[in-house]
């Protein structure tokens, strides 16, 4: 077989490349931004300035800043993008517009296909990182929005993911935050019985889905749930076994 090397490249075989926020937490295994999460290899990208506090407030102003990092994950040979937080759906038309490469920024963009899964008068329940911020401003650029579909409980306010995450302390308290996890989705569940899936809007979840759906016995969508598919679809596997 004949490879050839392409121009500007120094590194081969990641897939995926992800864009990550600016903030200094400690990413844990499960996490987005945590390399052991995945059975293959990502790349990663700091977008400079793209902060917790910024992405929460809706901020356009680093869109240049997002795409060149984009551009960057491209230049070294990903096949497709995503994003470490559900917010950078913002992002989503601005990347998929010049990349040329499928973009999957926020964890969110599942909303639509997990509406297809369920009877007509079930919801979705989103658990994320901050549910006043959470509005069509961010659901709308991924077909998220459709608030008759859906039940969001934010965690904004749950001390030990607020100090880990928002504040960004630099400590977590892994058991706690998944104690509030949970808490937050039979909470959620209680109020809106209707709930017949969970999704995790927050990169930093996910190591908390096993735990959620031990709890509640629904379906838990995640950032790595969406990841895993994506890269079955760009990096193809042939099939061995026996008839």
């Amino acid at each position: 077989m004949l490879y050839q090397a392409r121009p500007g490249q120094y590194s081969y075989g990641e897939a995926i490349g992800i864009l990550l926020l600016e903030s200094p937490a400690p990413f844990i295994p499960g996490d987005v931004a945590n390399a052991t999460t995945y059975n293959f290899p990502v790349r990663f990208k700091k977008v400079p300035g793209l902060t917790v506090e910024r992405i929460f407030n809706h901020d356009l102003s680093l869109v240049d800043s997002v795409i060149e990092a984009a551009l960057d994950l491209k230049a070294n040979g990903v096949r497709a993008i995503s994003g470490d937080c559900g917010f950078m759906a913002i992002y989503q038309k601005h990347l998929s517009g010049v990349l040329n490469l499928p973009v999957f920024m926020s964890s969110l963009l599942q909303v639509a296909f997990i509406n297809n899964l369920l009877a007509e008068k079930a919801k979705i329940g989103i658990i994320t990182a901050n549910a006043a911020a959470l509005d069509s401003t961010v659901l709308k650029p991924c077909g998220a929005y459709l608030p008759e579909r859906i039940a969001i409980r934010g965690l904004e306010e749950r001390p030990h993911f607020r100090a880990a995450f928002i504040e960004e302390k630099g400590t977590l308290d892994s058991n706690a935050v998944e104690e509030e996890v949970l808490s937050s989705a039979r909470q959620l569940i209680k109020d809106v019985p209707e709930v017949r899936a969970l999704l995790l809007e927050c990169s930093v979840l996910p190591p908390y889905s096993a735990a959620l759906q031990q709890a509640t016995g629904l379906p838990v969508f995640d950032y790595v749930t969406m990841i895993n598919y994506v890269y079955s679809a760009v990096v193809k596997q042939r099939f061995k076994g026996f008839m």
